[in-house]
């Protein structure tokens, strides 16, 4: 079991700003990309909405809105406030950003399978068990359109959400700000536009359609300026953008496309945060090996994920951006769901080695994490043997 905390000198807050700007943290922060809703339930002993995206949707589909809202603002809270030691708080990872406004007409589409539905539009979704979610796996509109550059016209404005769409986020924020380090929402990445909305047709767009998708990545940079006036709520300390540009083997698209397509966007946006204030945190799965260079070119402060099974070695990793990118992770996500306390007590020791004892990488500039996040089908007590193991090398490490 987790015992109490360790002799701390500096907050949550300040101890990731100071992992961040690779100054000198009291101990190597601990944060997750996001905590699934049966780590959480368990936790909490009750069941929760609380990224449980299946369950959420089909809730919002019913019209159940107010009760959804009510489970993501109370039991983010006192999940994040039970667990202290960890120094992150997710918000922009609880889909509280895209909660609908109060009043809203809810999609309730026609079931046409245990596992399936189609909406009005015809666009039919699909749940996976794999993930626990529900995603639309066809949109008949989207897959016969031909996109051309006049599709996508540069906008002068945006109109405002409802209000009533930040209620969990601003209430989140406000109980953890100024002591967690609060990660929060913004406007569109906009850093890979997919046409079509699957990585699929959109891939290919790039190769087919290049005119149409630099000027859809054009209207989605201006799109997310004009979104952050919104979006970015008082009281958090970054943004976290989440598009995945490589798989398993390697980027999805060539370098030289990425520094043509996205890199230009990504920097302009990066830039933009960083002039309000805020860090931007990059989460991205797969081998980005032959992008992390643009990842320091654009600005970025911190690549979360460092997917090992991808073949992303956080040793190498740290010896050779450690000084140029903070990293976030050291934990495998595959070891949470289907390996042993021992492995993922290994994972966590390794990774304070890494953290404190690479040379020339200073003690600064690195998260204690996992890979992408506490994913749904995570053993318990794997969960509560990372934590646990966690507070002993805070203590082995930092008094």
């Amino acid at each position: 079991m987790v015992d109490g905390p360790v002799s701390e000198t500096m907050n949550s807050r300040q101890r990731v700003l100071a992992a961040l700007e690779h100054g000198e943290p009291d101990r190597p922060p601990l944060g997750f990309f996001a905590v699934d809703h049966d780590t959480v339930s368990k936790v909490l002993g009750r069941q929760t909405f609380l990224r449980a995206k299946a369950a959420s949707q089909l809730a919002l589909w019913e019209g159940r809105r107010d009760e959804v809202a009510a489970s993501w603002r109370e039991d983010a809270i006192e999940f994040y406030s039970k667990l202290d030691m960890i120094d992150i708080v997710p918000v922009h990872a609880m889909a509280s950003s895209v909660l609908p406004p109060q009043g809203y007409e809810p999609l309730r589409p026609e079931k046409i399978d245990d596992v399936s539905w189609r909406d009005r539009q015809g666009r039919v979704y699909r749940y996976s068990p794999r993930t626990d979610d529900i995603t639309c796996i066809d949109d008949p509109v989207m897959r016969e359109k031909t996109f051309t550059p006049e599709d996508f016209p540069v906008p002068e404005s945006v109109a405002p959400p409802d209000a009533s769409c930040f209620e969990v986020v601003d209430a989140v924020i406000g109980h953890f700000a100024g002591e967690r380090f609060v990660v929060g929402p913004s406007g569109n990445e906009a850093s890979m536009v997919l046409l079509g909305g699957d990585y699929e047709r959109g891939l290919l767009e790039f190769a087919l359609n290049p005119e149409a998708v630099l000027s859809a990545h054009r209207s989605a940079l201006a799109s997310g300026m004009l979104e952050d006036n919104f979006f970015i709520r008082p009281g958090q300390d970054a943004v976290l953008w989440g598009t995945d540009f490589s798989c398993n083997t390697g980027p999805m698209i060539s370098p030289a496309d990425f520094e043509r397509f996205c890199l230009p966007n990504i920097i302009e946006r990066t830039a933009a945060v960083h002039g309000r204030g805020l860090k931007v945190l990059k989460h991205a799965c797969g081998n980005n090996t032959l992008l992390l260079d643009f990842f320091v070119q654009a600005g970025y402060d911190c690549y979360q994920s460092l997917q090992e099974s991808a073949g992303m070695d956080i040793q190498d990793l740290r010896s050779r951006y450690g000084n140029k990118l903070a990293l976030w992770g050291g934990v495998r996500v595959e070891h949470l769901i289907a390996g042993t306390t021992g492995e993922v007590r290994a994972d966590v020791r390794r990774a304070f080695r890494v953290a404190l004892e690479t040379p020339g990488a200073g003690s600064g500039g690195f998260i204690i994490g996992t890979s992408h996040s506490v994913a749904v089908g995570t053993q318990y007590d794997n969960f509560m043997a990372m934590l646990d193991e966690y507070q002993n090398m805070c203590v082995s490490y930092c008094g």
